[in-house]
C-alpha cells in the first residue's frame, strides 16, 4: 500500500486523494467515536460556528459542539471526557473543530473518506484492508501537519493495514509525548476533561470505522461496521 501524510494545508498542491484517512487523536475524531458509542445516529461535520449554530438553529434536536470552552448555541464541547456522560442514542450531532473537521472537509471530493484515532484504529485499518486500497493518503491534521499525535495514530494505522502484528506501543508512547496531550494535560487548552488524554489514547475502544460522505450538501459522518478476521 502506497501512503502518503500530508498536512492540510499540502493538499492544495497535491490534489484529490482517492483514498483519504483524516486522523485527529487530540481529540475530534476520538470525540466523534464516543459520540457513536454513546448512540448517535450521524455527525454532520460544519465549515464554521456559524454553520453549526445554523444547522442547530434549524434542528433544535442536534447536538452542537466546538473546541474551546462552552459558549451559547452550542450543547457540549470537543472533549470525549464531558461527552462519554452523555445519551446521545439516535440524535445527530453537529462538529466543528479548529483541525479535525477542517481536514474532513479538504477532502471531501476523494472517493473514500475515514475520520480516525487511535480508538478505531484497527476498525479503520481492516476497512482499508477489506477495500483493497493501493494509495492511501492519511492527513496529519494539527499544528498544520506536525502532530506527532496525529501522524503516530497515521503510521500505525497504515502499518497495521499491511502487516500482522504491528505493535502499538510506540505509537501510543508518541502521542503520550506530544504536544498536544502536554497542553490538555496542562489545562493550556480550554473545555478539557482531566480524562481526555488517557481516553484519546485507549486503542481500539470501539469496533467501529467512521465514513464521512457528501450527502445533501453536508459533510456527514457515521459508523461502519466490518466483519473480517483481525490481523492479532
Amino acid at each position: 500500500m502506497d501512503t502518503r501524510f500530508p498536512g492540510i494545508a499540502e493538499l492544495v498542491d497535491t490534489g484529490t486523494p482517492s483514498v483519504a484517512v483524516v486522523v485527529d487523536v487530540m481529540r475530534a475524531f476520538t470525540v466523534a467515536a464516543w459520540a457513536f458509542g454513546q448512540g448517535a445516529e450521524k455527525i454532520v461535520l460544519a465549515e464554521s460556528l456559524d454553520e453549526a449554530l445554523a444547522l442547530k438553529e434549524r434542528h433544535p434536536g442536534w447536538v452542537a459542539l466546538k473546541d474551546g470552552p462552552p459558549a451559547p448555541g452550542f450543547d457540549t464541547v470537543n472533549s470525549p471526557g464531558m461527552l462519554r456522560s452523555m445519551d446521545l442514542g439516535g440524535r445527530t450531532v453537529v462538529q466543528k473543530t479548529t483541525a479535525g473537521t477542517v481536514g474532513a472537509l479538504a477532502v471531501k471530493e476523494a472517493s473514500l473518506v475515514l475520520c480516525a484515532s487511535f480508538v478505531v484504529a484497527e476498525a479503520t485499518a481492516r476497512l482499508l484492508r477489506a477495500r483493497e486500497c493501493d494509495s492511501v493518503t492519511f492527513v496529519v491534521t494539527g499544528e498544520e501537519g506536525h502532530a506527532d499525535e496525529d501522524l503516530a495514530c497515521a503510521q500505525y494505522i497504515a502499518r497495521r493495514a499491511t502487516e500482522a502484528g504491528t505493535d502499538a506501543a510506540e505509537y501510543l508512547r508518541r502521542a503520550a509525548d506530544s504536544r498536544a496531550a502536554a497542553e490538555l494535560a496542562e489545562g493550556v487548552r480550554q473545555g478539557v476533561h482531566p480524562d481526555d488524554v488517557a481516553l484519546c489514547l485507549e486503542l481500539d475502544r470501539f469496533p467501529f470505522a467512521m465514513v464521512a460522505t457528501w450527502d445533501d450538501s453536508l459533510m456527514v459522518l457515521r459508523p461502519y461496521a466490518i466483519r473480517t478476521p483481525s490481523l492479532r
